[in-house]
C-alpha cells in the first residue's frame, strides 16, 4: 500500500478528563471521515509514538494516538512523587480508551501497538470485541508471571554481568528476593536522587537486554531525559509488580472472545525480553490471527519488521470507508 506524505501537525488534539484527578493526552491525524485506528503505545509509561502515525496513509487513516496515565502529556505525571499510583492500572487504561472512544465519537477501530501495548490492545479486546475491526501485535507480550521473571530474573543466563550490575541497584537484604519489587520501592522515594538512580539502573539493564539488536535501536531506554526516565520507570515497575491486575494466563484463556477479529501477530526471533514462544502460543488460540516471524528482527525492530507491519496495514486495510453514519466497515472495496 502506498503511503501518502503525512501531515506532521495533527488535526486535533486534547486532554481528556477521565476520572482521579487524570487527564488524558490524546491526538488525531489523518482523514476526518477515514478509517479509525488506535495506536496504543508501550512501556507501559513509554508515551505515544511520534514515528508511528507515519505507518497509516493518511488519505485513508484517521489516526487516533494517545498519552497512558501519568506519561507523556497526560497529567499528573508519573514522575512527579505525589502523583496516587493507585488510579493508574490496567482496570484504569482499559476504561480510559473506551472514554475516548466514545469522545471521538468512534464506533469501531484497528488496534495497533507493540510490546506492552499488546497486552493492553488483548484484554480491551477481550473486554470489547464488538468496538474492533481488526488487531496488529508487533512484539507480543501478555505480561504474564513467566514474562516478567524472565525478563527481570532469568536473563541472567545469557547476561551475568549485565544483571548483576542490575541486581546491585537494590538494597542488599532485597538482592535475593523480587527485584521488581524493590525497584518498585525505590521509585516511590521521596528523595530524588534515590528514583534518579534507580530509573537509570533499571533503563542501564532494559538497554543491555537489547544491545545485540543492531539493526533497531538500541540504547534508546537510558537516552530518555530525565523526567521521561522517571515516569517510565515508575510506571514499569507498578505495573509489573503487580502483575498487570491481570490473572495468570487470563488473556490466553479468553482468547476465544477474539473470535472472527482479524489480526497479524508480528515478532522478531532474536527478541530476548520478549520470547517469541508467547506470540506463538497467542496464535494457536486465536484462529483469525496471522504470526509473522522476522529472523533478524530483535524488540526494537528491523526494516524486515517495518516491511512486516506495512504489509499487515495493508492486509487489514481492505475493507471499505465507514458508513455516513456509523463507523463500521461495510465490506471490500477495489483500490
Amino acid at each position: 500500500m502506498a503511503i501518502a506524505p503525512f501531515r506532521e501537525a495533527p488535526i486535533d488534539d486534547g486532554l481528556l478528563d477521565v476520572g482521579d484527578g487524570n487527564r488524558v493526552y490524546w491526538q488525531r491525524r489523518g482523514n476526518p471521515d477515514g478509517r479509525p485506528v488506535l495506536i496504543v503505545h508501550g512501556g507501559p509509561g513509554s508515551g505515544r509514538s511520534h514515528h508511528a502515525h507515519k505507518s497509516f496513509d493518511p488519505e485513508h487513516f484517521r489516526v487516533v494516538s494517545f498519552d497512558q496515565r501519568g506519561c507523556g502529556d497526560s497529567v499528573p505525571s508519573a514522575a512527579d512523587p505525589t502523583t496516587d499510583m493507585g488510579a493508574n492500572t490496567t482496570e484504569h487504561l482499559l476504561a480510559d480508551i473506551e472514554l475516548l472512544r466514545e469522545h471521538l465519537g468512534i464506533d469501531q477501530w484497528l488496534l495497533y501497538g507493540g510490546s506492552w501495548a499488546s497486552t493492553l490492545i488483548l484484554a480491551y479486546a477481550q473486554r470489547h470485541p464488538e468496538r474492533v475491526t481488526g488487531i496488529i501485535l508487533v512484539g507480543v507480550t501478555m505480561t504474564r508471571p513467566q514474562e516478567i521473571d524472565w525478563l527481570y530474573h532469568g536473563l541472567r543466563l545469557l547476561l551475568p554481568v549485565e544483571w548483576e550490575r542490575f541486581r546491585s541497584g537494590v538494597p542488599a537484604e532485597d538482592r535475593d528476593g523480587n527485584l521488581v519489587e524493590a525497584y518498585r520501592q525505590l521509585m516511590e522515594s521521596p528523595d530524588l536522587a534515590t528514583r534518579e538512580q534507580a530509573a537509570h539502573d533499571w533503563c542501564a539493564w532494559e538497554d543491555a537486554v537489547i544491545a545485540h539488536e543492531t539493526l533497531g535501536t538500541p540504547g534508546q531506554y537510558s537516552a530518555k531525559p530525565s523526567m521521561v526516565k522517571l515516569a517510565f520507570v515508575r510506571i514499569c515497575t507498578h505495573y509489573f509488580a503487580h502483575g498487570a491486575w491481570l490473572d495468570d494466563g487470563q488473556l490466553l484463556r479468553d482468547a476465544h472472545r477474539l473470535a472472527g477479529i482479524p489480526g497479524v501477530l508480528i515478532h522478531g526471533r532474536l527478541d530476548l525480553s520478549g520470547p517469541l514462544l508467547t506470540a506463538w502460543e497467542l496464535a494457536q488460540v486465536w484462529p483469525t490471527a496471522k504470526l509473522r516471524i522476522i529472523d533478524d528482527a530483535g524488540h526494537t525492530g528491523s526494516p524486515a519488521m517495518a516491511e512486516a507491519i506495512a504489509d499487515a496495514i495493508a492486509s487489514l486495510s481492505a475493507a471499505g470507508p465507514p458508513d455516513d453514519e456509523e463507523n463500521h466497515w461495510t465490506g471490500p472495496r477495489s483500490r
